[in-house]
This record gives structure tokens, sequence and C-alpha cells, in this order.
């Protein structure tokens, strides 16, 4: 036997340092720990007695977040938040999302959602609630004919003296009725001809009570297959009326005349869902994280033939894939939130990393309800709850296939013909 005095001297260097990437910090691993134990030891128990009830986000949940700071994680910490940016509010999200995916979507409805008001005192108060977690809104994009295709939006807002008088029809609205408001997008007015179908488009904050719903706006409740823990609305407006000033983010810019140029709620939206792609892209990494964790313990737990199924190879070797595919997709969500962060345009990357984070945590879920076999097509176990809400993550926020088409778009030219 070669002893180690034989050995090539090159063998015995100590190993390198490990590299680690740009976004790396002690304070942000500290934090995603605080939110690991946080999500397993009083999120994770609450969601598995809750969610086979289609129970909702109870209010002592959402108390515990906002003593965390975790409702204003982006807001700035001159308005009380922890101002911090996309890459902290993502990690936050994968770890609440690996215990329910619902505790950590409710974040997205603050983080200073609905505080882009002109006036700048009101504007700053709305920040500093909104990081105590007392502005908790829902954003209302979609419709029943509009949904992909965020241009072919019909509900009308019609100026009348000091109010906007809204009709039309909203869906998929999450969190309405428990919501301080509702960001609605609205037709203003038609495209001129020549224009964008997406010219005339606005914000509008509508304000109203949590628990009910202001005159002129019915809502019925979507049942929905998985995503428990709050209630996604279809809502009808009807004359509901809106202060003219409750417009949100106006754009700033002005024709050579000076007067207030178009206020560019399209943009508005799509920049809000680069962040929302991301932001899913983190919360399916959370949910595929879940899976595979369960599926490691049941693993171990089921014996077959006398020993662990944990014992088989071909069982491990799944195991080792859903792995490899889970560090993928983080690494990949990490290195757009930091893109994100340092202001740097990345719409392509963000549907990018929402396509196959969503559809990696589908694999992933799948695979955990396979190798829990019999058991994994029950409510006794976990797995099937992530793999009902990793499903919807390729829907919402633009299906996998619209982020095919903005990936593919951003590459390739169309030709004149199209």
């Amino acid at each position: 036997m070669t002893s180690t005095q034989d050995r090539p001297a090159r063998l015995l260097e100590p190993a390198p340092p490990v590299l680690l990437p740009p976004w790396h910090t002690p304070e942000r691993e500290a934090l995603q720990e605080r939110a690991r134990r946080f999500a397993l030891e009083e999120v994770l128990p609450v969601a598995n007695e809750l969610d086979p009830q289609k129970g909702l986000l109870p209010e002592s949940l959402l108390r515990r977040m906002a003593e965390l700071g975790w409702f204003g994680i982006t807001v700035p910490a001159e308005h009380g938040g922890m101002g911090l940016g996309v890459f902290e509010y993502c990690t936050v999200s994968e770890e609440l999302a690996r215990a329910w995916m619902s505790s950590a979507s409710i974040l997205a409805r603050a983080q200073g959602l609905g505080t882009a008001v002109a006036d700048p005192a009101r504007r700053a108060e709305l920040l500093r609630r909104s990081a105590r977690g007392e502005w908790i809104g829902a954003i209302a994009l979609s419709e029943p004919d509009a949904g992909s295709d965020l241009a072919g939006v019909t509900t009308r807002a019609v100026p009348d003296g000091d109010e906007w008088v809204v009709t039309g029809h909203k869906r998929w609205c999450g969190n309405a009725e428990a919501a301080d408001f509702i960001q609605v997008l609205v037709r203003e007015r038609d495209p001129a001809p020549g224009e964008s179908r997406s010219r005339g488009l606005v914000n509008l904050l509508l304000e109203k009570e949590r628990g009910s719903f202001p005159p002129g706006l019915t809502g019925t409740p979507i049942d929905k297959i998985g995503y428990h823990g709050f209630l996604t609305w279809d809502l009808v407006f009807d004359g509901v009326r809106i202060p003219r000033g409750n417009v949100v983010d106006e754009a700033a810019a002005s024709d050579a005349d000076g007067a207030a140029a178009e206020r560019a709620g399209f943009l508005q939206a799509q920049r809000f869902l680069d962040t929302a792609r991301v932001h899913t892209a983190a919360r399916a990494v959370g949910l595929a994280r879940a899976a595979l964790e369960d599926s490691i313990v049941y693993l171990q737990e089921r014996e077959q033939f006398g020993h662990p199924i944990a014992d088989f190879q071909a069982l491990r070797f799944a195991v080792a894939e859903m792995a490899a595919q889970i560090e993928q997709a983080r690494a990949f969500y990490r290195q757009v939130a930091h893109l994100v962060d340092l202001g740097v345009r990345c719409d392509k990357e963000a549907s990018m990393v929402k396509l196959e984070a969503t559809e990696m945590a589908v694999r992933v879920t799948n695979q955990a309800m396979q190798l829990h076999g019999g058991n994994g097509y029950t409510t006794e176990r976990q797995v099937e709850r992530h793999w009902r809400d990793a499903r919807l993550t390729t829907i919402f926020e633009g299906t996998s296939e619209i982020q095919k088409r903005i990936v593919s778009d951003r590459l390739l030219p169309r030709s004149p013909l199209t």
C-alpha cells in the first residue's frame, strides 16, 4: 500500500477557499436562518392544521410577521422598514413558502404596494403603515378576457368631479376582501389610432375597510384546488367611486409644452410583474424544498423488503436529481434578484427564472408524490399540498407560455410578416 509520504505533494495541499458569490453576506445568512426557524416552528404547524380545511391565514400569524418586520423588507428604513432589497425579500419568501406558500405570498401585498401617490406626506404615512403590516392590499390586474394580455383591460374609469367612477369586471384578485386597499388597473381612455393598445391605462387606489367591500363593489370567492390561506376573488365594479387624487405612480414626465404626460399604468404593471416573477421563483424553490425534505424523511421511515426504501438506488438517484434542480433554481433566482437590486433591467431574466423555477417545482413535487407511493395521494401527508401549490406557480404572474414568449421576443427578431 502506498503510504501518505509516497503520495504526490499536490494531493496534500489544502483545498482552495470556497469562492462565495457577491450576494452572499453574513447578514443575509442570518436573516435566512431567522426566517427558516420561524417558518418551521410557527408557520408549518398552522399550515398543517388549516390548509386541509381551506382555512385562512390567522391574524395572530400576520401580527408575528409584522413584528419581525417582514411586511416592510423593501420599505426604506426612514419610513420604518428594513431598507433591504428584492434579494432579502425573496430569501424570506423562500423559507416561508417551504412551510405554506400563502404566508410568503401575503408579503407581496405590502412592501410599499399602494403607496406611490402624488402627495409626499400621504405617501410617507402609507409607507410607514405598510412597514407595520397595517397597509396590506390586493392588486386587480386580470379580467375574464384580459389575463396574459393586460393591454386588453376594459374596466373603465370615468372622471366625475373630484372622483373616478369605475365600472368593470376583475378576476383573480387575491386577498381582496381582507385588504386595506385594492390597486386597480383601469382604462381611462381608448388608445388613439396608431397608438399601442396599452395607452390609456392607469392604476387607481381603492381604499376600503378590512373584511368588507365598499359600495358598488361585489365579490365572489373562486373555489381553488390549492393556494389556501387567503381567498381569491372575482370582482364586479358597478359605479365604484375613487378620489381623483388616488392615482398610483402618475408619470412625472411632461411634453414640450409642460403638460402632464400619459400615465404609464401598463408599464407600472409590467415593472410590478418583473419583481413578482422573481418572487414567484423563490416561492417555487421553497415548495420544491418542502417536497424534497419531506421525501427524505419518508424514504427513511417507510420499509419494504426488510429495510428502508431509502436504500433503493433508483429512489436515491431521484432524490439527487431533485436536490440538484432545486439548487440550480435557487442560484438563478438569487442572481436575478441581485440584478434587480442593482437597478439592471432584467425583464428577460425575470421571465427565464420564473419559467425554470416553477416548472422545476412541478417536476420535483410530482416526483415527491411518486416517492411517497400511495401515501402521497392522500391528505395525510403534506406532499400533496406542495404539489397543489407548485402547480399554480406555472400559471400566475404570467403562464409558462407567456414567459417563453417574453424571452423569445428578446432574443429573436420577428419578420415583417408577423
